[in-house]
């Protein structure tokens, strides 16, 4: 099956999207190049494409040498159907079909947190992203960046300091790093965290790849911080596709005139992002900050008659803590007209809170 997946993505002129459409339309990726000609001719506009695809053989013989190296160096390979696929991804029309993985960390912790900003970080910038994270240890976040040079680094860094599991997503194919000065940082990652890319083995540091890497971060993310930024540039670039993908986005103030910090301010001058000054403004936001519940709210729990769909998913949501629609709807193994259902009735008990993105967490 890893054959035809990663054959799938080699199709030229199949990107993510139309790559989800043809599996969806033809039962797997397998089905897709064993679809008749005829068949796929009367496709529109993509059968011409697949026609010639689908008896190449150097589509197949280079999805081969790429399933001897993901097996030689124990990569892991999340097709968009599969069960541990990242859910916050799946939310992504426009994810990646196929993701690779090398790492310990659950890309589906409850709570992660993207930190992004310039290659060129000050002193300010480094300082400030310490504290964020610093101030997020409490919540276990699982930290998502870049590997790239300034902010972050540096966010990887304070994540291994601090105990936290920390992931790079590269804008390049898992057999390199690149800046290479981070070879260190990452193998430190590969325990306490880990690296994805969307990139078969060979692909180099393009400019192009970065802006795909970006969205990657994004989609992986319940939140992104930026730190420091120019106004144009790659966090900028990142900050758009979260809010896109209807994520929250925060942003750090900095001097007027200081021209990487004029990127942060553009963000919240322009409503794109809400202005942070500490983690507990991420940690009230996000709502994570445990508040003391009032004495009639807890017996409204204690004595609330629920269905054996509530019942469910409220055990699903105590295990788990934060969890999306889609994997509550897997894991429970209930339609989402049924959990959709049972959630709004427990929003309406105080039961249940609703975040962005149809992520839902216990009150």
């Amino acid at each position: 099956m890893l054959l035809y997946q990663i054959a799938l993505t080699l199709i030229p002129g199949v990107g993510n999207v139309l790559g989800k459409k043809l599996v969806n339309l033809c039962g797997s990726p397998e089905a897709v190049f064993r679809e008749p000609r005829a068949h796929l001719k009367k496709m529109p506009r993509v059968g011409e494409i697949l026609s010639r695809a689908v008896n190449n053989r150097e589509i197949l013989a280079r999805a081969e040498k790429e399933v001897a190296f993901l097996e030689r160096y124990a990569i892991r390979s999340f097709f968009f159907q599969d069960p541990d696929y990242p859910y916050r991804l799946k939310q992504c029309s426009d994810g990646p079909v196929l993701l690779f993985y090398k790492g310990t960390a659950d890309l589906n912790s409850s709570r992660v947190i993207g930190v992004v900003g310039t290659r060129s970080a000050t002193e300010y910038g480094r300082s400030i992203t310490r504290k964020v994270i610093e101030g997020l240890v409490q919540q276990r976040v699982l930290v998502v960046s870049g590997l790239a040079y300034g902010i972050d680094g540096n966010a990887h860094r304070a994540a291994l300091d601090c105990g936290l599991d920390t992931v790079g997503v590269l804008g390049h194919s898992l057999d390199r790093i690149y800046p290479y000065v981070h070879t260190q940082l990452a193998g430190k990652m590969l325990t306490q965290g880990g690296l994805v890319s969307e990139f078969l083995s060979g692909t180099k540091p393009d400019r192009e790849n970065f802006p795909m890497r970006n969205r990657i971060i994004a989609g992986l993310c319940d939140a992104v911080v930026v730190v420091e930024a120019a106004r144009k540039g790659g966090a900028l670039i990142t900050a758009d596709i979260a809010n896109s993908y209807n994520r929250d986005v925060f942003a750090v103030p900095g001097r007027i005139g200081d021209p990487f910090s004029e990127g942060t301010n553009y963000l919240v001058r322009t409503n794109r992002a809400a202005l942070i000054q500490k983690p507990d403004d991420i940690e009230y936001l996000m709502g994570w900050k445990t508040e003391a519940k009032s004495a009639a709210s807890t017996q409204r729990k204690i004595f609330l008659e629920m269905t054996q769909d509530e019942e469910r998913i409220v055990s699903i949501l105590n295990e788990k803590g934060q969890v999306g629609i889609d994997e509550i709807s897997i894991v429970s193994e209930l339609s989402m007209s049924k959990v959709s259902a049972a959630l709004l009735n427990l929003e309406f008990e105080g039961v249940v809170k609703c975040l962005p993105g149809k992520v839902y967490v216990m009150l």
